[in-house]
Parts: structure tokens; sequence; C-alpha cells
């Protein structure tokens, strides 16, 4: 046993609950508690006399998205409901010529697939390459041909646990002009990630996997370059430039990307966002990687030793915080009832079981869901 970060005071969890579930929906850690609390408090006592303070919080929290996607301005950083919400700005954003394709893959989870499904009635075609090959990159590339208009794909797979090589893709969108959508879902606070050096046009991502937080509160990246080419479809007080003047009548959208927010902010979700981002922040994105690592590749050992068949590539530039395994001699469904029933919280996926460690992980928990398969 190996780990750089020791079991964390952060997040302390019944004994008898075994969560591997990071890939669905975290837990808190105590700090997002406590601010929630805080905030819930202060409502409860002085209602919103403090909003300026909110506001402050609010633009930090931005500050710590723009931190993680690799430092881009935070002017290109929006708050929005969910990852869904973010592609469906961008899908119905951008103007759309019959014949016009787009490239996902056969792996993606169906907010990154619905949204470009939904432009069927516009005449817009979706290409869904298959990365079960060994350079699912180059069939991503070899894809894109003249009417390519824009890529989207997930930067980990949520099923297999695949880690894409994002930058590989996204020079070779940039070189051809095709814009590069990204659902950082799965790799925002796991992983490092740069969105100026994967050459990617938008990132999406909700906060409440490895991000730490709640539900309900999602970045949305989009490069100031393009802002202006989405069209709006939504339009409310909060996305107009001088938002706090309510009597202008020849108002104009923000020239950030405050423009994609139509309405009042989520102020709980930012509160409680912002605490498990600094989380993040206050631990380093290259620690909480290799202490991730160390896991997942202790994870791996153990099911190996166990006799499990592993659905998640094992060379550690191919993969995040995703285990997907089956079991010799029980169907999937069967081993995730049984591993349930046992307090092991984890997810049936990609036709395996799916185990998703973070990089606070006591090794004990990763022991304990060992013993029971």
């Amino acid at each position: 046993m190996n780990t750089s970060i020791p079991d964390h005071p952060d997040f302390p969890q019944q004994e008898d609950l075994i969560y591997l579930n990071h890939a669905a929906v975290a837990p808190w850690p105590e700090r997002t508690r406590q601010a929630v609390h805080a905030f819930a408090d202060a409502n409860c006592h002085v209602g919103a006399r403090d909003y300026p303070q909110w506001l402050k919080v609010e633009q930090r929290l931005r500050d710590r998205l723009a931190w993680l996607i690799g430092g881009v301005n935070r002017d290109e950083i929006a708050l929005l409901k969910n990852t869904s919400e973010g592609l469906s700005v961008i899908a119905q954003g951008l103007r759309w010529q019959p014949g016009d394709q787009i490239i996902i893959s056969d792996q993606e989870f169906p907010s990154n697939r619905i949204p470009w499904q939904a432009l069927a009635d516009q005449g817009v075609e979706v290409i869904e390459v298959c990365l079960d090959n060994d350079d699912p990159e180059q069939a991503v590339i070899d894809a894109m041909g003249e009417r390519t208009r824009l890529v989207s794909l997930s930067a980990v797979q949520y099923g297999t646990g695949l880690l894409m090589n994002m930058a590989r893709i996204g020079k070779a969108c940039r070189d051809r002009d095709i814009l590069f959508c990204v659902d950082a879902i799965q790799i925002l606070g796991a992983l490092p990630f740069d969105a100026e050096a994967a050459c990617a046009d938008f990132v999406v991502a909700d906060g409440h996997k490895w991000m730490l937080g709640p539900e309900g509160l999602a970045l949305f990246y989009c490069r100031h370059e393009l802002q202006s080419r989405l069209i709006l479809r939504q339009h409310g007080w909060h996305m107009i430039a001088n938002a706090g003047d309510y009597s202008q009548t020849d108002w104009q959208v923000a020239d950030n990307a405050k423009r994609f927010e139509c309405g009042s902010p989520n102020m709980l979700g930012a509160h409680a966002l912002d605490a498990s981002l600094s989380l993040l922040q206050d631990t380093g994105m290259e620690a909480v990687e290799a202490a991730l690592q160390e896991r997942i590749q202790y994870l791996i050992d153990g099911l190996l030793r166990h006799g499990a068949t592993l659905l998640s590539p094992v060379d550690e530039e191919k993969r995040a915080g995703i285990v997907t395994f089956v079991l010799p001699d029980e169907a999937p469904s069967d081993t995730f009832q049984r591993l349930k029933r046992q307090g092991v919280v984890c997810a049936e996926r990609g036709g395996g079981i799916r185990f998703s460690p973070h990089f606070y992980t006591a090794y004990s928990v990763i022991d304990r869901a060992l013993a029971l398969l």
C-alpha cells in the first residue's frame, strides 16, 4: 500500500459504507457541508442582507473553475444548471445547414448524444465513431470530412473509463476549422485538464462528480471569440450588460460568458461548489491525480487477483478514475445487487460493474470491496 495522501478528514463517512461511485454522484467534503450550513443559517437569520458577499463567492467560484481547466479567462466561464443545458446551448445556438455533420463516439452518455440528435429536423447528421480499437483518437480524426462542423467527445468515457487524448483530437479539429466541444464531467476534479492545450472551443461539466459538489450547477466554458456566434435562445435580466440597471430599455447582452446566464444565479450551489473546489485547489490537481492513480492501480491489481475481467484500460495514459469489470460465472446485474446489499455504492455501467474511487478514498475501503467479491 502506497499513498501520498492519508485518510482524509474532510470525508468522515460511515464505517459500514463502501463508497466507490464518484463517477455518478460524489459525497460532499466536510467543508462543503459547513459552507451550506452557514449559508442556510445566514438566510434564516438575516436573509439577503449580505448579498454583495454572496457575489464575491460566486466570482471566486468562476476563478476556481477557470483554474481547474488550465487558467482560462474567467470571462469565458458561465455557470449553468447542468451538462445537458450547456450542450444544448451550443447545439441550439449554432447555425446549422442541412447536411452538416457532428461527430461523437459510440460510448457517450446520453447528455452528449441527445442534444445533437435533436438537430435531425434541421438536416444535421450525427456520426458515432467506434472507440473499440487500438487508436480511438485516429478513428475520430479519420471520420472528419468536408461536412463535419463539430466534434463533441467526453474526455473520459463514462462506461469503460477510457481517457481520450483530447489535445490530439483538438489539434486535428483546429487544423480543419472544426469546432471542438469537450464533455469534461468525468475528468474535471480527477485529473488535470487544460482547455487551451486541448484546443477546446467549449468545455461543459456538472459539478456533482469528481468536483465533489452539488447537483444543479455546471461549468460552461466558451472561447471568447465564439461567444457571439451562439444564438441566444433564452433571455432574462441577468444576461445583459449592466444587469443592475433595471430600468434600461436599450439593453445589450453581456460581452462575456454571463450572456448565457439568463436569470437569477444558484447561490446555494455556488457556495457549495466553491467550497468543494477549494479542497481540490488546496490539494493541487497533480497530487489529486497521483493519489487517484495509485488507488486505481491498487484496485486493478486486486481485481485481477480475484479473477475479474477488466473492461477498462489498464495503461495509465488511457485511464482516469473508472474501473469497470465483470466476474466469472456471475452476471453483472447479480454482482451489482449483491454488492449493493453488502453496502457497496457503485454502478452497473458499460456492460459490467463500475468502481470509481477518488483521491481521498481509504485503501481499507477498496480492500473491503475486493473482499466482498
